[in-house]
């Protein structure tokens, strides 16, 4: 087993290397909530470099992501806790069992069809009634965010959400960690995270913005739109 660096910040516990190597060293967590890579190529060629958003903020990318050439496998994350969320799950829905709690994230926000797509759907091993969350983000370029560090990067208010709704428990692994989103989230709602990225890059900024996350002051947590981190 291959870990290439390891940081302890707060309460996160950040991996950098391969999660299928790391998860059988991990002790027991409560909740995996993660973005995987899904096989839809997501900066394929005319992606790489910079994006520009319709608000005129630009994020830059560095090429396609690690897995993300290829179909998703799930199997191995399906038991590692009691709650299991995974995004982007309609691209690889037919190798999940049914579950009635599907969450939606509307990106419109009611205002137009996005670019993109206009939601996107986490598959939940809870048996609850789906839920819908809304908060516009158009192509990475949102309502309140002005730091896009990551091409598949989710607002950090839609992860407090997607913990808050799912009664996590305290411990939240998040294998595919990317640039720490969940991690921020996590040092919001007060959780302990626990975080893998095989990528350096963004293991290091993610490494940043949850450090900085714990640097800030906790505010109250009735809405996900009213905590800190969003603007991290």
């Amino acid at each position: 087993m291959r870990v290439d660096r390891v940081e302890h910040i707060g309460d996160a516990t950040l991996c950098l290397g391969d999660c299928l190597e790391i998860l059988p060293t991990l002790g027991p967590v409560d909740a995996v909530v993660t973005d995987p890579p899904y096989g839809i190529g997501v900066l394929s060629g005319s992606h790489d470099g910079f994006f520009t958003g319709p608000n005129g903020r630009s994020a830059k990318f560095w090429g396609a992501l690690h897995g993300d050439d290829g179909p998703f496998d799930p199997s191995p994350f399906l038991s590692l806790a009691p709650v299991v969320c995974l995004w982007g799950a309609n691209h690889y829905a037919d190798k999940l069992p049914p579950r009635a709690r599907w969450l939606i994230w509307d990106k419109r926000e009611g205002v137009r069809s996005n670019p993109l797509a206009d939601c996107e759907m986490a598959w939940t091993s809870d048996s609850r009634p789906a839920r819908l969350y809304s908060r516009q983000w158009i192509g990475a370029i949102g309502r309140g965010a002005d730091g896009v560090y990551h091409p598949t990067q989710k607002p950090v208010a839609v992860m407090q959400w997607c913990i808050k709704i799912l009664e996590c428990g305290f411990t939240i692994l998040d294998p595919f960690m990317g640039s720490g989103t969940t991690g921020v989230a996590c040092a919001n709602m007060g959780r302990r995270f626990i975080g893998i990225e095989i990528e350096p890059r963004y293991f290091d900024i993610a490494c940043e913005r949850i450090r900085r996350a714990y640097e800030q002051p906790r505010l109250p947590l009735d809405e996900p739109e009213m905590v800190q981190g969003e603007m991290l």
